[in-house]
This record gives structure tokens, sequence and C-alpha cells, in this order.
């Protein structure tokens, strides 16, 4: 009779524990979103047709130690592809990357990399995030398009999040000069410019899947908000539930 009920409770054990381990979700997801990396431009239509990762750019989870910008993982193979027309941002050789974390975890360290070459490394010694993170790097020696791959590293499993920003060190951009140019243009307009400016501030009825800057102001349920982080928008990232991103009226 032992026989009979031990095979099966084990089995029955074994199966349940491996079910646990499959459908565990992941407990931490975040992308960068200024400059735009790869995910954000594909979750603000700023390139089409990039698959699942429109939906989910702060899911790009993979091992710890790849350098591929899907984290070498089996999704997301498209933020891999550099024969897609990925937008560069101009920038100066210091930039600050800033991070949207969905969900907030214990965090070892925050490395940056173009090619083999190591930037820079931020240690959280375990200490978990808040809703944004913003590191400085200095990218002196690297100029002309380049490719920054940053990674989360989690401090309490074998993963990492991914991020590639693509950029454009020295196309205009950086810090602006400490003091203003003392000798006025020659030529002043004599009348105003009729060009629009091709990016007009957000504004209007906040909605997901939208590119915001700090101080563009949305509404939401009636109620106004000002952009206090630069991100992309997302379903459940609605005003009233990230104050770290928006500040009510």
């Amino acid at each position: 009779m032992r026989r009979s009920f031990t095979l099966p409770a084990l089995t029955v054990a074994a199966t349940a524990a491996a079910l646990t381990v499959g459908v565990s979700p992941a407990s931490a997801h975040g992308y960068i979103s200024s400059p735009p990396s790869r995910q954000a431009n594909c979750a603000s239509g700023a390139v089409a047709n990039c698959g699942d990762i429109v939906y989910e750019p702060q899911s790009v989870e993979a091992a710890k130690g790849s350098m591929q910008c899907n984290g070498g993982g089996s999704r997301f193979a498209v933020l891999n592809d550099n024969s897609r027309n990925w937008p560069a941002a101009s920038v100066g050789q210091t930039v600050t990357f800033n991070w949207v974390l969905t969900a907030r975890h214990s965090t070892t360290t925050w490395e940056y990399f173009i090619g083999n070459t190591k930037l820079a490394t931020f240690n959280d010694g375990g200490a978990q995030p808040g809703a944004t993170k913003s590191h400085t790097v200095n990218m002196a020696g690297f100029s002309g398009r380049q490719t920054v791959l940053a990674r989360w590293n989690v401090a309490d499993t074998a993963m990492a999040f991914y991020s590639c920003v693509d950029v454009n060190i020295g196309g205009g951009g950086g810090n602006p000069p400490t003091t203003p140019p003392t000798t006025p243009p020659t030529n002043p307009p004599t009348t105003p410019p009729t060009t629009p400016p091709t990016n007009p501030p957000a504004s209007g009825t906040w909605r997901a899947g939208v590119a915001y800057s700090p101080g563009n102001t949305v509404t939401y349920n009636g109620r106004s908000y000002t952009c206090r982080q630069a991100h992309t928008s997302l379903t459940g990232w609605e005003p009233p539930n990230v104050p770290a991103l928006w500040a009510a009226a």
C-alpha cells in the first residue's frame, strides 16, 4: 500500500513545482525612455513593425551578461536588427539616461557599454529603486553614431533588463554653453518664421503610446497634469497612477 501512494505523491509534487516555476511572473520591469531606447521608439511608433515589443517595452528580460539589445533571449530579436532605421538622438559627450520602472526590484548594478567598452557602472548595493532612475554617463573618446547598451542587473535573480539607445555623439544637443553669446546676429529676421515647430509640446487628453517630455500638459478624467519625467506612456501608467511621471495641477 505504501508504494502505491508514494509514487503518485512525488509525481504531483514535481508537477506542481514545475508549474510554479513556469508561470511565475517577472517581478521587475523597466526600460530607458530618454533618450529614446529602441523599445521606446517601437512603443511610440517612431519605428514600425516591431512586433510584441510595441506593447511590452519594459519586458526585455534575459540572463545577465549578454551584450545583445534583447539580452540574447528568445523574444524581441527585432531589437538586434541594426539594418533598421533606428532614430539616433543627437547628444554631447555627457548624456543622462532616464529609466522608467513599471515594477521595482532590488538592484546590484546598472552598466553602460559601447561595443566592448564599459562606459560606466552604478552600484546600488541591493537597494530598491524608485519609479524612475537616471544616470549621467561620460562617453568621451566616442563620436558619431553609436549604440549604447544598458543593463539593469537584478540583485536576487540571475536576470537583467536590457535597453539599447542609438545616439549621434557630437551631432548637437548636450549641455548648453555656460555663457550666452555677446555678439548679436548681423541680420536679424524682419518677420517671425511662419513654419510651426515640427514637434510641438504634447497636450490635450492623455493617451497611451505617446512620447511625453517634461513640461507637457495633459488632462485625464477632467484633471490637469504636468509631465515631470520624459517617457513613452503605456496603459496602466495613467497620470493618477504614476506621480513620479505626472504632477497634478
